[in-house]
């Protein structure tokens, strides 16, 4: 644990002092997924020889967290900063940077532990493993991994066709769910405990999943999105029917 702990402060820290030269905090998103996959890959050289359950995390955290980054990076891309970040940085005022540090880069660095700790507490040593949940938590893995790959997939498609401007996104996944991108990630990291507890981890770990499904229904994903968008025409109307997080028949 101290390993990890030592390697994410590092890692945000850099991400800190890049962000804190660009003077845009924004970077700190663009880095949120690779940072699970550096931290991964440091742990899986440092707890050799190989096992199956190791490898398979490490593969799918490095799935999920390059995609992740490849969407966001190009997402951002020539942007100015993130309105969040924005607002931050002029309630904060002369103390931008230092809050900046503390409530920004090490609350994230803090949060990834947590979400991280399926594979952090997962030992070196290969146990046996318990075969029915590491195939259950594979598709678990694979079911939140779809829905939040193809969930940003339709968005972005959606709102590349101009004749969508000013509408709301309520066909593919979103017909089902108002946030299917953040249902997935929620289910994913469930899917990388069942793993881990399927190679002897733990059931502390659970901690990681609880965190970033808390994280993503109370505090950074679903309020902000509804919030903004409450007001637009016919969010209502589409919120009414939708399920505001796991996919279900929309009502009549």
């Amino acid at each position: 644990m101290t390993t990890a702990a030592i390697v994410i402060f590092l890692y945000f820290f850099t991400l800190f002092v890049v962000g804190t030269l660009l003077k845009n905090n924004s970077i700190v998103d663009i880095g949120w997924g690779i940072g699970f996959v550096i931290l991964a890959w440091i742990l899986f050289f440092l707890r050799l020889p190989v096992q199956l359950v190791r490898t398979s995390i490490t593969l799918l955290v490095s799935l999920w967290g390059i995609r992740l980054f490849y969407h966001i990076l190009k997402r951002n891309h020539g942007k100015p900063e993130d309105f969040r970040y924005v607002a931050f940085r002029k309630a904060w005022g002369k103390w931008v940077i230092p809050r900046a540090f503390l409530q920004v880069y090490m609350l994230q660095g803090a949060l990834m532990f947590l979400i991280a700790l399926p594979f952090i507490l997962l030992e070196g040593a290969a146990k046996p493993v318990n075969v029915v949940l590491y195939v259950i938590g594979l598709a678990v893995f694979a079911t939140g991994f779809l829905f939040e790959s193809i969930g940003d997939a339709q968005l972005k498609a959606f709102l590349r066709d101009p004749e969508n401007r000013g509408k709301i996104m309520s066909t593919g996944l979103w017909r089902y769910t108002r946030h299917p991108n953040y249902f997935g990630e929620a289910t994913l990291w469930w899917g990388i405990f069942l793993i881990a507890l399927s190679g002897g981890v733990t059931p502390f770990a659970v901690v990681g999943p609880v965190t970033i499904t808390l994280l993503l229904l109370f505090v950074s994903g679903v309020p902000l999105l509804e919030k903004s968008m409450k007001d637009k025409p016919g969010y209502a109307e589409y919120a009414a029917k939708t399920s505001i997080f796991v996919p279900w028949v929309p009502k009549k």
